[in-house]
């Protein structure tokens, strides 16, 4: 039983750290949306192409607001959501399968 715990202890520090990748992504995006960048320039397609397939479905949700755009803030706090309430699940569920 104890592999089976250390398998979801792993799993749970690879989805805290694909979380917190992902969230550091989403800010980065969001300042620089702020200095109208080159989007010919492949760091801005790369940041484009990884945060529009989360963005955009809850931009087309959200109301207009006069041109602020709050679906990187949704996002982000929905990764803190995940990140406290699934990612300590894991480790809570590994932590009693262990027996400690």
């Amino acid at each position: 039983m104890f592999v089976f715990a250390n398998l979801l202890n792993a799993l749970a520090i690879i989805l805290s750290w694909a979380l917190t990748i992902y969230m550091w992504i989403i800010i980065i995006r969001a300042l620089i949306s702020w200095v109208n960048p080159d989007p010919y320039n492949p760091i801005v397609q790369f940041l484009y192409n990884v945060t529009e397939p989360v963005l955009y479905p809850i931009r087309k949700r959200l109301p207009y607001m006069g041109g602020i755009d709050i679906s990187p803030l949704i996002v982000l706090l929905i990764i803190i959501f995940l990140q406290s309430f699934l990612v300590a699940t894991i480790r809570d569920m590994a932590i009693r399968m262990s027996g400690f």
